[in-house]
């Protein structure tokens, strides 16, 4: 029998099968996610971040994180309060806001381990290429949105999921601490259980926020 979808614990099918991994897919929000027997041990993951070479200082890496900064950073107050979760060995995002003026946390298991910044208030929480490591979704996305104050944002930038023919020669899943793959489907999903506006703001980052259900594509409004 398929496994149970870990973000909306719905019934999933068999979706594909690769060398090494087995993907099933939810029939209610869509999530591709490998069995539970697929899951990296947390070693194995420790070994596969530390290879990341993403530093500060490096305008690449700064340009790529603009895809989720600029947009978000339109949504916000000045000097508002912000967590960077799962911000990996080399914190830049976090950086890159604290430049433009507002007060910053990091949180990562392996790199920035500190539980009490889950304890505290966010009027935003950024996820970059982090929500697609998630083993239990359903838990730690729960977690992110219950930290947001009234009226925050949170903002994810990961790979989304087309189609299975595309799927199958996706670069993105040979990541092996990759597990779950989201597609717009189930971002709308979320957002719709959140009861929560959602803005798509290119091919992978979104923005989520606690106010009144709504999606638009921000790339629409630039050509009214």
């Amino acid at each position: 029998m398929p496994p149970y979808c870990p973000l909306c614990n719905s019934i999933s099918e068999f979706y594909h099968r690769d060398i090494s991994r087995l993907y099933f897919q939810c029939l209610t929000c869509s999530l591709v996610f490998v069995d539970r027997e697929n899951l990296p041990t947390p070693e194995t993951e420790k070994r596969h971040y530390d290879l990341h070479e993403n530093r500060p200082e490096d305008a690449g890496y700064r340009k790529f994180l603009s895809r989720l900064f600029t947009p978000m950073n339109e949504q916000l107050n000045p000097s508002s309060r912000g967590l960077d979760f799962g911000c990996g060995p080399g914190p830049t995002l976090s950086l890159m806001f604290a430049e433009a003026g507002h007060s910053m946390e990091i949180y990562d298991p392996f790199y920035a381990p500190d539980q009490s910044v889950l304890n505290r208030r966010y009027d935003f929480i950024t996820v970059s290429e982090a929500v697609e490591h998630f083993h239990e979704p359903q838990r730690e996305l729960s977690l992110l949105w219950s930290l947001l104050k009234p009226q925050g944002w949170l903002g994810i930038m990961t790979k989304r999921v087309r189609d299975l023919d595309s799927f199958r020669n996706w670069h993105y899943k040979q990541d092996p601490t990759h597990v779950c793959f989201y597609s717009l489907k189930t971002f709308r999903w979320l957002a719709d259980a959140w009861k929560a506006e959602l803005i798509i703001t290119g091919d992978d980052v979104i923005l989520i926020g606690k106010r009144q259900t709504q999606e638009y594509d921000i790339n629409s409004l630039n050509n009214v």
